[in-house]
């Protein structure tokens, strides 16, 4: 560590023009089941995934829509007075910039077990967000461009863009029609679950997704019911020892219906069950098939207890069928949980549980059952100055293959925000697959230094 970090600072000096023009830089992307934890999404249409927590038990609250104070919010997120952002007021329109830049360090970029190869990147993010301020009716644009380029291994550089449209009608009192469109170009993590087995580059991806969903709330009782598509078109990369992965049997598309009902018994605690059926249609190859047919349903509680602690448990089943039969059928109990514990106003703690079923790469090809936990904590030191910690584990099953993985994984960050218009922070994260496949064994360390400017 103490070695990356010597070559972090002399490696700084030559990017330092670049870096005073960017914005604070996100760690290095891996597409992992397990993703960083993130404040909870905010009721009820914020958010269009059926299976994330949406706290209904504030459904008797009077004025759930009041504003709250500073201490009472995530103390991730949280904007004390002279700190919060400002934005730009373009009539009904409010207008957020913000551009990212930084220098991390990665000690073995190929996520290798065997011969570690370490490479500093430089990145850069710029972000434009636009929310309507119409007292009905609401759109929220959200886009984004990320580049990543490396210093001595040019094949890992990658840029990604994401432009997201989400919107609401309000048809009458506590009825409204949800949607969303979101257009990306992405990149698969070399190592990551889903990246294929000795990859030497990122796998690229395009993305075409849309959502629309009928919400309405009867008293007590919360529904919604609505239907979603994903398209894929993935791209080439290439192996280590220089060959062409070709990922076009991952193409295809994703279709789901999804509906969910929630019943508040109190203003602190409420019952819900939600379903999700999907129907993947993916390319394949001659001789292998990658499509499948599932479903899974949960049902749990909601509980939130003031500002102390606010969380959702669900449990019930899934089952994915795929067309291969040397895969066969992935079924069993499924589970998902968030809870987040605010002990005082400085501190939250932070516990995410779930389980997915999703197909492995073209080189690994199979069904995979992940399970994965997450426990974190964000403590305020200061009103400007934020520490974050999160561990993960995760296990993953392979169907198709005889394979089982163990992912554990630290992440640190520390941030602090010197103004409304901008903020430095020093993230690491240790990253060890530990797998029967000896080759898909790794670990590694990742140290950055972000600097990020906004309005």
């Amino acid at each position: 560590m103490r070695a990356c970090c010597k070559q972090i600072i002399r490696y700084v000096p030559a990017w330092i023009v670049t870096v005073i023009g960017m914005v604070a830089m996100s760690p290095c992307a891996s597409a992992q089941v397990s993703t960083p934890i993130t404040p909870l999404s905010s009721p009820p249409w914020s958010s269009l995934d059926v299976f994330d927590p949406v706290p209904f038990a504030d459904l008797l609250s009077r004025n759930p829509e009041g504003a709250e104070a500073p201490e009472d919010t995530p103390v991730k997120t949280r904007e004390h007075p002279g700190y919060e952002r400002i934005g730009v007021r373009a009539g009904p329109w409010m207008i957020m910039p913000s551009v990212t830049g930084g220098v991390s360090y990665d000690n073995n970029v190929f996520a290798s077990g065997a011969d570690k190869q370490g490479d500093l990147a430089a990145t850069v993010k710029s972000s434009l967000g636009m929310q309507s301020l119409w007292e009905r009716h609401g759109i929220d644009i959200q886009g984004d461009v990320r580049s990543m380029r490396y210093r001595r291994f040019s094949q890992l550089d990658q840029t990604d863009a994401s432009l997201r449209v989400r919107g609401r009608i309000d048809l009458w009192h506590d009825a409204a029609i949800l949607s969303s469109l979101r257009v990306a170009r992405q990149h698969e993590g070399v190592g990551s679950l889903t990246s294929p087995t000795a990859a030497a580059a990122p796998t690229p991806y395009d993305l075409a997704s849309g959502d629309i969903t009928y919400w309405q709330r009867f008293n007590r009782l919360a529904a919604s019911i609505g239907v979603r598509t994903d398209y894929y078109n993935y791209g080439s990369t290439r192996a280590r020892d220089g060959s062409i992965i070709n990922q076009d049997s991952r193409d295809g598309r994703i279709a789901v219906a999804h509906g969910r009902f929630d019943y508040a018994l109190t203003p602190a605690l409420g019952l819900f069950t939600a379903l999700e059926i999907n129907r993947r249609d993916l390319r394949g190859t001659l001789t292998q098939a990658l499509g499948s047919q599932g479903y899974r349903s949960l049902s749990g509680i909601n509980v939130r207890f003031g500002h102390l602690v606010w969380g959702e448990f669900g449990a019930g089943y899934a089952s994915q069928r795929f067309n291969d039969s040397t895969i066969g059928t992935i079924a069993g109990p499924a589970f998902r949980g968030m809870l987040t514990w605010s002990p005082t106003r400085m501190l939250d703690l932070h516990f995410k549980a779930e389980q997915i079923v999703t197909e492995a790469s073209d080189t690994v090809v199979g069904g995979i059952k992940a399970n994965t936990f997450q426990l974190g904590a964000d403590y305020e030191l200061r009103r400007n100055l934020v520490l974050s910690v999160a561990a993960v584990y995760e296990r993953d099953q392979f169907y198709g293959q005889s394979r089982n993985d163990e992912v554990r994984s630290i992440q640190t960050e520390l941030k602090y925000i010197l103004n409304r218009h901008s903020s430095i922070s020093l993230q690491h994260r240790y990253f060890r697959r530990d797998s029967s496949v000896s080759s898909a064994s790794y670990d590694k360390h990742e140290v950055g230094v972000n600097v990020t400017a906004r309005y």
